[in-house]
């Protein structure tokens, strides 16, 4: 046997092993046995460099740790499940499913593990990207990170395109072990396995990120290439995706009733403590595509699917104090002040407590032992007071009559229990909206945090976000301890912001219930901000996914006379109004409403370097707008490679695999083909 074949059977040979140890849980070798075949594939693969692959075991860790993540964008939208907490909240999705679904629905019951959701993709068997799951459109490259999981197969066991969606996590037992070797070595500790396994895999270093021992179990094929016998349901296509070599849930059991269902919940809610890791729920699937089609989603989460949460685990702990702040939409909202207390994983001092009505009704003194839980397992909530615990020495809480920032009487809308400052120079409502403005998922202007916020209101340099953009390094030196380099950097940061795509300035405006995939949907369907100012009940509603509610709560927001004090400062601002997936590259971007065809569609590519007068966000907007997909690794099915100035690794490999580079020129000319 020469080399060459020597070297492809240990690869073979160590990717069976782990399969059957790391996925079936079946070892066939001893740890020495594996041991001594690696070693003898990394010495073969350093005497013959010119053989080794990405795929083989030896290059799971990079030896390079990264600079920064890169933004992918998911071809097909991860979105996120709709929750029930009870048997009525399930049987109404399954009376929903029949009655849109004429066909008999069919459930598949799987675990919710408790983790990172990721995208994984790979290209005739060999792996070529993963991503997190990040707003549901745009997500952070992690594919160095992502092969250091040794369950994950680098090269599949069939030579199929796909992409698999799953969760990454960390076992109870790697998660306590991870815990004590950072307690010796004097580091913070981990809340829980979920913060341990995002953590991990947002590790700039892979090498560090290899030393974790994560783990990934996938729950759903998102895209699959051409194959003679495609999959016909969600049963079929995790079957598939196990006999690929990917690792799935342990529980994926069909049943044919929602009562079925439910007492698989019941089932797994009283195992949940004697799994190997922390699972939070459970997800329920109508099984056949063709029922799934016709379900279809919501702008956040599909209709054909849905997860039951557990109850939440309950602690009891002291109620020192109750604080009162002013959020965004300007209601007074209560917070305990606990005695802190570990709960699911992680040490709580400060909970709900949802508003006055609720506290009135529960009766609860500051002085109570009270019972904690976290609701969904994300937000801890007081949920009631230990009456029999009480000395006489508890005082009961009265809710203040005006607001604790500026004083002015609060109000209560009729049909509501929320209790608002209705004063709009408020500084704790204005505070809120800025920062909610500038935050990542908003306008993203980075070094503009909660601190500077309130250092420019309290100096009277800002009363909206719109001031922000008419502010100057000069302006800012006036603030205590604010450096001359950190002004400037806030004031680049301020100034690259104005290009913002649509999305961005609608999710920064803080429109009650319209969140970020909301925004989304709203700037694709009016393209600019102007028409979106201007328009009707009737049109919004006319958008999927608008309900009735978001389209009244939009029409009354842009009615508003402080939204047209900010928006005309915005304009003034030359912040950007327009989606910018609809611009057109006419030698450079220009702000246009018009509609993209589909002149890209079926082309797959890549974007390295600088581009002139061109941000990366915006190339890629441009190329998706006209049917394109942006991915961030070359591979083989790259059709071209975009390529500005200091273009580096990837201009490397494009030339090496005969992919075809081209500069904004070549780009205009695909466009207008």
């Amino acid at each position: 046997m020469d080399v060459r074949e020597r070297i492809q059977t240990l690869r073979r040979d160590i990717a069976t092993h782990d399969y059957h140890y790391h996925v079936l849980d079946a070892p066939q070798i001893s740890d020495a046995q594996y041991d001594s075949l690696l070693r003898e594939l990394r010495a073969l693969e350093a005497e013959h460099p010119e053989l080794v692959l990405p795929s083989s075991p030896t290059q799971r860790v990079a030896p390079r740790p990264l600079t920064t993540f890169d933004t992918v964008r998911h071809r097909v939208p991860m979105l996120s499940l709709a929750n029930a907490f009870d048997r009525a909240e399930l049987e109404s999705f399954d009376r929903r499913a029949r009655e849109i679904y004429a066909g008999q629905v069919q459930y598949v019951v799987e675990l919710k593990i408790d983790g990172l959701a990721v995208a994984v993709r790979y290209e005739h068997g060999h792996l070529v990207q993963a991503a997190t799951r990040g707003d549901g459109e745009t997500g952070e490259d992690i594919t160095a990170n992502i092969r250091t999981i040794q369950s994950l197969p680098l090269t599949l066991r069939l030579p199929l395109t796909l992409e698999a969606r799953g969760e990454a996590y960390l076992s109870r037992a790697a998660f306590a072990k991870l815990n004590e070797e950072r307690a010796e070595q004097g580091l913070q500790v981990f809340a829980s396995p979920r913060n341990a396994a995002a953590g991990s895999l947002r590790q700039l270093d892979a090498r560090e990120a290899a030393k974790r021992n994560l783990d990934v179990v996938f729950y759903a094929l998102a895209e699959l290439g051409e194959v003679d016998a495609p999959p016909d349901s969600h049963k079929e296509a995790l079957s598939l995706l196990a006999q690929a070599g990917l690792k799935v849930s342990p529980l994926r059991q069909t049943v044919d009733s929602i009562d079925e269902a439910f007492n698989l919940c019941l089932e797994y809610q009283a195992r949940r403590h004697s799994l190997p890791y922390d699972i939070d729920g459970i997800v329920i699937k109508v099984n056949t595509f063709d029922a799934q089609r016709q379900l279809g989603a919501t702008a956040k989460s599909p209709r054909w699917a849905i997860a039951y949460k557990f109850s939440a685990e309950q602690v009891v702990t002291r109620l020192l104090d109750i604080e009162i702040t002013v959020g965004r939409t300007a209601t007074l909202n209560p917070t305990a002040v606990l005695e802190p207390v570990a709960i699911a994983g992680t040490l709580v001092s400060r909970a709900s407590l949802h508003n006055a009505e609720f506290i009135a009704g529960k009766d609860i003194r500051i002085g109570d032992f009270v019972y904690v839980a976290k609701a969904g397992e994300i937000i801890p909530e007081v949920l009631g007071p230990l009456v029999d615990r009480r000395t006489g020495a508890e005082k009961p809480f009265v809710y203040p009559a005006n607001c604790p920032e500026c004083g002015t009487s609060a109000v209560q809308r009729a049909g509501e229990v929320a209790w608002r400052c209705p004063n709009p120079a408020c500084a704790a409502l204005l505070r809120e909206r800025i920062i909610h403005f500038v935050s990542r998922d908003a306008m993203d202007i980075t070094g503009v945090g909660e601190a500077l916020v309130a250092n420019l209101l309290a100096h009277g340099l800002v009363r909206d976000a719109g001031d922000l953009y008419f502010l100057t390094s000069d302006s800012l030196l006036k603030l205590p301890r604010l450096q001359a380099r950190s002004a400037a950097k806030v004031i680049v940061a301020i100034d690259k912001s104005r290009g913002n795509s649509l999305e961005r300035l609608l999710t920064a405006l803080g429109i009650p219930l319209v969140g970020t995939r909301a925004a989304l949907t709203l700037a694709q369907g009016f393209g600019n901000l102007e028409q979106l100012v201007t328009a009707r009940y009737e049109d919004l509603v006319a958008i999927p996914d608008i309900g009735d509610k978001m389209a009244a709560s939009i029409t009354e927001f842009f009615a508003l006379p402080s939204t047209h004090t900010l928006l005309d400062k915005l304009k003034r601002a030359e912040v950007n109004f327009t989606y910018l997936a609809k611009l057109r590259f006419a030698g450079k971007l220009r702000f246009t409403g018009s509609r993209t065809g589909a002149n890209l569609a079926g082309l797959t590519f890549v974007i390295t370097g600088t581009l002139p007068g061109l941000s990366r966000e915006e190339a890629t907007a441009l190329i998706t707008a006209h049917g394109g997909t942006v991915s961030s690794s070359v591979s083989a099915r790259t059709n071209y490679l975009l390529a500005g100035e200091k273009a580096g690794e990837k201009l490397t490999k494009a030339l090496t695999l005969g992919v075809p580079v081209i500069g904004l020129s070549e780009l205009q000319a695909l466009l207008k083909s």
